[in-house]
């Protein structure tokens, strides 16, 4: 499993390289780890988390006070999975899990 962070994030690539060579499965928070060659991600939906963070900077813009905006919690979430690894591993995904996939890369 891994947490995107600014450091992970940029290493994406070497991460997935890394866990090819040694047929490890990487499972991880954002859609750009699958896009580097993880077998999935799951986490909060990208596009839904910059709008929810652009109405608090609207909000604040139009002066209201940071401690009195309430605290969200994401509420869509996106799942990414990489067919292509999937098949280097060896694993087969269920039809079900692929049927409620954002998007499968193949």
């Amino acid at each position: 499993m891994v947490v995107a962070d600014p450091v992970t994030l940029l290493a994406r690539t070497q991460i997935a390289q890394s866990t090819a060579r040694y047929a490890v499965p990487v499972v991880a928070s954002r859609r750009e780890f699958v896009e580097a060659g993880a077998l999935l991600s799951y986490g909060p939906h990208p596009v839904e988390r910059w709008r929810r963070a652009a109405f608090y900077v609207d909000k604040l813009l139009k002066g209201a006070n940071a401690a009195e905006l309430p605290v969200e919690q994401p509420s869509t979430f996106e799942l990414v999975i990489n067919l292509k690894v999937a098949k280097s591993l060896g694993l087969a995904i269920p039809q079900l899990l692929l049927l409620q996939t954002d998007q499968v890369i193949q």
